[in-house]
């Protein structure tokens, strides 16, 4: 007796679910490390904005400390590409309409990709809207543009197109990555070198890179990859070598019609006189920031843990007049600490603080509607702009 069983789709799996589980497994160590290394920015930022602040120009040190801060900000872009693999940045979603984005980068991307690459555009007609943070989509848009730049350094061609399309269920049986729903489909294609399926299989890993050391970090494909998992989309790369690449990114369509204007609006930056509650757990980092609200000329009631900062405004509530809440502490987080005081006083404003480490921010976490979050590390202007966008919400 012959038993003849194919076992080709069973192994096709198999090989899918070892992908995800290493890629999930590094975007747990990813997050980790960029959580750990913020809070020790922040200190190296902080300390450094605070002394610039306090000297002229003309001081001999000035220039050199300059430079601290560039290579400080460096890092923390690093850091930041890490939470993007990782998934475990805060998202602000609104409807997106994915033309207008790319329209909106088409000087920036011209820039970026040279004179000896043709660009060409084909916008889908009617598109529908996604739900997205557009900031995010951008940058997935530029580092897929900037990867292509790099497969033709001797010119060729670059075509971005988007279009809407439906999975259905007959679909999604024969292609085992794909979900059933309705679309927004952004197509990325060069005429480049393309790719081998060995190194097909390892794009999307951090710090992976076919470039020169010099020319590239590896972390561009990561952050694509990251970002479109956060938005619950799907990327498929199909290339062959010396045939050019196409990356094809599914992000889902959302059911809302309410355009939502997400442009911040300038506003200067300047301190106050009024109080803050800031509750920080790390005694370093609780320093800095009391000193830079002084600085400004706040009135600061600091906080050790959660528990403390529920202490601290049961003396002095009335007095209080904004929450500045790290959103991971000890006996309570940020999140419980804030709505066990909005319970007394439903008008209290806050602004939280966090350097995503994943016990504080799940991989999907967003904020509710009207709350706004300051990543670490942050400059103290940035600090003092939003506390004054807050404090002056009508």
């Amino acid at each position: 007796m012959v038993i003849v069983q194919d076992i080709t789709t069973r192994k096709a799996l198999e090989e899918q679910l070892r992908q995800a589980q290493k890629m999930e497994a590094i975007g747990q160590l990813a997050g980790g490390v960029a959580h750990d290394f913020n809070n020790i920015l922040q200190a190296i930022l902080g300390y450094t904005n605070m002394v610039l602040f306090s000297m002229g120009h003309n001081d001999r040190n000035y220039g050199k400390l300059k430079e601290v801060e560039k290579a400080g900000e460096r890092a923390a872009a690093l850091t930041r590409q890490l939470l993007a693999f990782s998934r475990r940045q805060v998202l602000q979603l609104g409807p997106l309409d994915l033309n207008q984005a790319v329209d909106h980068l088409m000087k920036m991307l011209r820039r970026l990709i040279g004179e000896n690459i043709e660009l060409s555009i084909h916008p889908g007609h009617a598109l529908w809207k996604v739900n997205a943070d557009r900031s995010q989509i951008e940058q997935v848009l530029i580092n897929l543009c900037v990867n292509a730049r790099d497969a033709m350094p001797d010119g060729g061609r670059l075509s971005i197109e988007t279009q809407n399309v439906w999975l259905d269920e007959d679909y999604c049986i024969h292609h085992d990555w794909a979900k059933p729903g309705r679309y927004v489909l952004l197509s990325i294609t060069d005429s480049g070198c393309g790719m081998d399926g060995e190194t097909q299989k390892k794009i999307f890993e951090p710090f992976f890179t076919t470039k020169e050391k010099s020319h590239g970090t590896g972390l561009g494909l990561a952050t694509v990859y990251g970002v479109v998992r956060q938005h619950d989309g799907m990327i498929q790369v199909y290339s062959e070598t010396g045939k050019g690449s196409r990356f094809n990114v599914y992000l889902p369509v959302t059911e809302s019609t309410d355009e939502e204007i997400l442009e911040e609006r300038q506003v200067p930056s300047p301190g106050g006189h009024e109080t803050i509650l800031m509750a920080e757990d790390d005694e370093p980092l609780r320093f800095l920031t009391t000193e830079m609200l002084k600085m400004a000329g706040y009135r600061v009631l600091a906080a050790v843990d959660g528990e403390d900062a529920l202490r601290i405004y049961q003396e002095h509530g009335r007095e209080v007049d904004l929450l500045l809440l790290d959103v991971v502490m000890p006996r309570k987080g940020g999140r419980t600490v804030y709505d066990e005081i909005r319970a007394i006083n439903p008008e209290i404003r806050c602004l939280f603080m966090s350097g995503y480490s994943e016990d504080a921010v799940h991989t999907n976490f967003i904020l509710d509607h009207g709350l706004k979050l300051i990543q670490k590390p942050f400059k103290s202007l940035d600090l003092m702009r939003m506390l004054r966008q807050e404090l002056d919400r009508s």
